[in-house]
C-alpha cells in the first residue's frame, strides 16, 4: 500500500508536538492536516475525509473522546488513534470500546507511532478491498476466490478459459486449499450457473452403495430398495457435478464413470436401460493420480479423459502475501458468527501467520482464525490466542543461516560476525532503509548508524 498524499488528521493543541509528529509523518509520504482542538477536528473530518485520525484525549473545547464519537457516528471505519500524557488503564479501556483501534501515551515514541499508522492503514486498505470482493458477483473480477497473488491470478485466468469447455476438468491439489471453491467458481463462471451444483465426497461413501448413490436404483433392485431413488448424476443434470477425492472411487465405478463420460448416459441398478443426462463432470484430488495409474489403483483410460484439461490449486505456502488476506477474510467471517464487534490482529500475530508454513493450506488458516476469535478476550488477536503449534514454528523460524549446527566450537563464528551478517541481511531485504531496518532489528536509527560506522571502519582497515 502506497502512503503517498494518504491524508492523516493530526488533532492536537500542543503547537511544537503537532509540529513535530506532523513533520515525521510527512517524512514518511503522508499529507498531515493539523487540528488543535474539538472544533477545528470536527470541520477537517467532513472536509477532509482523513485516511486515519490520531487524537489528544485532552483538547482545550473538550476531549479527543468526543471526537471519536463524532466519528464513530458520521465517519466510521476510520481508523482512530488515541494519544496521552494522562493515560490510565480505564482510559484506555473506554477509548478502546468506544471505537478506537489504538491508546498511546506520552512520552510518545514517533517511531512506535509510525509503525501502528501503517499497519492501521494497512487493515484498513485490507478490509475495504475485501469488502469488494465479498461484494462482487459471481462474474466478477476475482470468481470468489480471496488473494492477488501471481498464483492465483494465474488459476482465475485458467478457470475463465476452462469454462468455454463443457468438458470434464480435474482439479488438483493438496488437501484443505479450496479445490472445491474453484470447482463452484468453473460452474458459476459457466453456462450452467443457473442449474444445479452438486457436491460429492467419494471418499465418504461406502463402495457397496456407491452405484446407487451416483446412478440411482429402481423400486426392489435390492433389499429395502422400497421406493425407486433418483442418484446424483440425475440430481445433476443440467448442471455440474462435483466429484471430490475421485482416486478413492472402485476401478468398477470408474468403468462405469467413463462410459457416462463417453456416451452422456447412466444405467440406475435395476434398470433395464439407460437414462440420457447432461452433466458436466468435475473431478478432484490430492492424490498422485500418475502413481496410482502405475500402481493399478485407477483407470488409466478415465485419468487421460480427465486430464485433458486439469487445474492445479496452489498451496498456501505458495501464495505470499494471500496469507493476511485470507486471514482478514476469516477474520470477518468468524466474527460475524460468533456475533463479535470488530477485531484486529496485532502486528505480532500477523508475522507469526506469514511465518507459518501451513501444511493444512487454507482449511488450516481458517481452523487457526476461528480458534482466534474464540479464545480473544478484547479487541485484538496476540499470538497466544492461535494454536500452539503456530506460535511455536515462530519460535523456530528466522534462523540466520551463518549459525553453526555441530562440529568444532573454535571454528564456530563469533557473535560480531553474526550480527553483521544479521544486519546486512535485513538491511538487503528492506532495500537499505535504515528506518525500517532499524524496525526490523528492534533497535532506534542511532543504534543501527553505529553498528554501520562500525562495519564501515573495519573496512577500511
Amino acid at each position: 500500500m502506497t502512503t503517498r498524499h494518504t491524508p492523516i488528521l493530526l488533532v492536537e493543541d500542543d503547537q511544537s508536538l503537532s509540529q513535530l509528529l506532523a513533520e515525521e509523518l510527512e517524512m514518511d509520504g503522508y499529507q498531515v492536516c493539523q487540528a488543535a482542538g474539538l472544533d477545528q477536528a470536527r470541520a477537517a473530518l467532513q472536509e477532509q475525509r482523513p485516511a486515519l485520525i490520531v487524537s489528544d484525549l485532552r483538547l482545550p473545547d473538550g476531549d479527543g473522546m468526543q471526537v471519536l464519537a463524532f466519528q464513530q457516528a458520521e465517519y466510521p471505519g476510520i481508523p482512530f488513534i488515541v494519544i496521552t500524557a494522562f493515560g490510565t488503564v480505564d482510559q484506555a479501556v473506554e477509548a478502546l470500546m468506544a471505537g478506537a483501534d489504538d491508546f498511546l501515551t506520552k512520552p510518545l515514541s514517533t517511531d512506535h507511532l509510525r509503525l501502528k499508522i501503517k499497519r492501521l492503514l494497512a487493515q484498513a486498505d485490507m478490509s475495504r478491498q475485501l469488502a469488494e470482493y465479498q461484494s462482487s458477483q459471481p462474474g466478477g473480477e476475482n470468481l470468489g476466490l480471496v488473494g492477488d497473488s501471481a498464483v492465483m491470478e494465474r488459476l482465475r485466468a485458467e478457470i475463465r478459459q476452462v469454462t468455454r469447455s463443457h468438458a470434464a476438468v480435474l482439479i488438483n491439489g493438496e488437501s484443505g486449499t479450496g479445490k472445491e471453491l474453484v470447482a463452484r467458481a468453473i460452474h458459476q463462471q459457466s453456462d450452467r450457473s443457473g442449474e444445479a451444483f452438486v457436491a460429492v465426497n467419494c471418499a465418504g461413501i461406502p463402495p457397496d452403495l456407491m452405484e446407487s448413490e451416483f446412478f440411482g436404483h429402481e423400486a426392489g433392485a435390492f433389499t429395502g430398495a422400497r421406493q425407486p431413488r433418483k442418484g446424483l448424476f440425475a440430481e445433476a443434470s443440467g448442471g455440474t457435478l462435483l466429484l471430490d477425492e475421485i482416486g478413492e472411487m472402485p476401478l468398477a465405478l470408474q468403468a462405469k464413470l467413463l462410459r457416462v463420460l463417453q456416451e452422456g448416459a447412466i444405467k440406475p441398478v435395476g434398470a433395464d436401460h439407460e437414462e440420457a443426462v447432461d452433466v458436466r463432470i468435475l473431478a478432484a484430488t490430492h492424490m498422485d493420480l500418475v502413481k496410482a495409474v502405475a500402481g493399478g489403483a485407477f483407470r488409466e483410460d478415465l485419468y487421460y479423459r480427465l486430464e485433458t484439461l486439469s487445474l492445479r490449486v496452489p498451496p498456501l505456502r505458495e501464495r505470499g502475501e494471500d496469507v493476511e488476506w485470507l486471514a482478514m477474510h476469516f477474520l470477518k467471517e468468524a466474527c460475524w458468527r460468533h456475533n463479535r464487534g470488530f477485531i484486529k490482529f496485532s502486528d505480532v500475530a500477523l508475522r507469526v501467520l506469514r511465518d507459518y508454513p501451513f501444511p493444512g493450506n487454507v482449511r488450516e488458516l481458517s481452523s487457526a482464525i476461528e480458534r482466534a476469535v474464540t479464545f480473544c478476550e478484547g479487541d485484538t488477536i496476540q499470538p497466544e490466542n492461535l494454536p500452539e503449534r503456530i506460535r511455536k514454528r515462530q519460535g523456530s523460524v528466522g534462523r540466520p543461516a551463518s549459525l553453526p549446527g555441530t562440529g568444532n566450537v573454535s571454528e564456530w563464528p563469533t557473535l560480531e560476525t553474526l550480527q553483521k551478517d544479521y544486519v546486512d541481511r535485513v538491511m538487503a531485504a528492506v532495500d537499505g532503509n535504515k528506518r525500517r531496518a532499524a524496525q526490523v532489528l528492534g533497535i532506534n536509527r542511532r543504534t543501527l548508524y553505529r553498528w554501520l560506522e562500525s562495519e564501515t571502519e573495519q573496512g577500511n582497515d
